[in-house]
């Protein structure tokens, strides 16, 4: 505070330097006290007993600052300065108390003693509520070590799904996808001794990208189904922390826990935001992120490797995804997933339709009319129309069917959302196409004719 004296900022930083410092703190309240700032020393009296509850001295000097009557003292049995072995009590002395040494004293002052009489009790109840205001909780609780310390209470931080019943033929259509994923990731994970004949380890990595809402997760835990293997799924709200360091250790507790349950797939969803390129990161824990990232991916913290880890990530803007992470043992394998074809919209839209009341709808009619939409935009497709048949039995009081007038109406009246996206991806396909990175991206482009 500005007008604050030399010597009580110096010792209100070495009580901040010393927080537990009990005989320090009284000090620096007797010398707040005797400059008039009675609700200050309050404070500090409270802090002091919170550390030493017993302390007569932090409550005789709480009961000063409040302007309380002082409790009835006990009569000493000896003199503190007295010989060893006197009987009879001295007199209190009067108060001496002089102005406190500059350079830090290392002993706290005399105080003059409460008088004797029959005053009440001091009402610690009272104090209490008239501070709990004031002071503040001493510690902060870890919400990761809640249950316990260490490694023991890191290990219950992370939910890891079991092996579900989701697998690939679950997925409607996408054969292509399917041909890719059997080809170069499934095959090898599920022959053990072609696995060890050719040397191929039981790790993997595996980029899915595409426009949003294609199914790249449900994929993912169709993968992990096929696999037998347990799922964690890993988003940048479950890593990001405030504290210098925590986010890294969250990554490496992820990765522990993963190795632990193996085998395990880890899903790291929008990997552009976990694992964005540290060139055009300014802040620096951000990049420390990515550095924590690589180290696990290369499974150079645990001993035994990442052995029986699969680690599956999610992007729409792979552009944007740290070249580090895309190099030969890590992420290195990369799969491309588009928009629905026909069977898988026609399984899309029988999925959404499956609990709703419909009346004759001509499926064929509206796949044909939902061209290039992805699974997110077919779901609002079913939902619109729903929404139609609902307002018109709300106004006639009859219930009406959905019918494929409805779903036709509404699948005129919204655009895909992969449109965006593609116009995006057709110049990185075009002019940032290095390695071969967007092959399959620049194929379905010429396929599509939007080049």
């Amino acid at each position: 505070m500005a007008d604050e004296s030399p010597l009580i900022r110096s010792l209100r930083a070495a009580v901040a330097a010393a927080p537990g410092d009990v005989p320090l703190r009284l000090h620096f309240a007797e010398l707040l006290l005797s400059e008039g700032r009675n609700d200050e020393a309050v404070a500090e009296a409270a802090v002091a007993l919170q550390h030493a509850p017993g302390d007569a001295d932090a409550r005789a000097l709480m009961v000063r600052a409040m302007g309380m009557p002082p409790a009835p003292a006990p009569a000493p049995a000896e003199s503190a300065t007295g010989p060893t072995g006197s009987t009879g009590p001295t007199a209190p002395s009067a108060p001496t108390e002089s102005a406190p040494d500059p350079k830090g004293p290392t002993e706290r002052p005399e105080r003059p003693e409460p008088t004797v009489g029959k005053a009440p009790a001091f009402d610690w109840d009272a104090a209490e509520q008239q501070v709990q205001d004031v002071v503040g909780p001493r510690f902060l609780e870890d919400p990761q070590a809640a249950d316990g310390d260490g490694a023991a209470g890191d290990a219950d931080a992370w939910d890891v799904d079991a092996p579900g019943a989701v697998r690939l033929a679950d997925v409607g259509g996408m054969d292509e996808v399917k041909d890719r994923l059997e080809a170069a990731f499934l095959a090898p994970m599920r022959n053990p001794e072609l696995r060890r004949l050719y040397g191929k380890s039981l790790r993997g990595g595996l980029l899915l990208y595409g426009p949003p809402g294609c199914g790249k997760t449900f994929i993912a835990r169709a993968v992990a189904g096929e696999l037998g293997a347990n799922f964690l799924t890993v988003s940048l709200s479950d890593v990001l922390d405030m504290w210098i360091g925590a986010s890294e250790k969250n990554i490496h507790d992820i990765f522990e826990t993963a190795r632990r349950q193996a085998p395990c797939v880890v899903f790291l969803d929008e990997l552009d935001a976990l694992g964005a390129k540290r060139s055009r990161t300014h802040h620096s824990g951000l990049r420390n992120v990515v550095n924590q990232l690589l180290t696990e991916l290369d499974g150079i913290a645990s001993g035994a490797g990442n052995e029986g880890v699969f680690v599956l990530a999610a992007t729409n803007v792979p552009w944007d995804v740290d070249i580090a992470l895309r190099r030969p043992g890590r992420l290195d394998r990369t799969l491309l997933v588009l928009p629905p074809d026909a069977t898988a919209r026609e399984s899309i839209l029988r999925y959404h339709l499956r609990e709703r009341p419909i009346e004759a709808v001509d499926l064929g009619r509206l796949v044909k009319a939902t061209e290039d939409f992805s699974g997110a935009d077919l779901a609002h497709v079913c939902e619109s129309a729903a929404e139609a048949a609902l307002l018109d039995s709300a106004r006639s009081g009859s219930v009406r069917l959905i019918t494929t007038k409805d779903l036709l109406g509404a699948a005129k009246q919204i655009k895909p959302s992969t449109e965006p996206w593609f116009a995006a991806a057709r110049n990185v396909a075009m002019f940032a196409n290095e390695g071969g990175l967007y092959d399959d991206l620049l194929a379905h482009l010429k396929r599509k004719r939007k080049l």
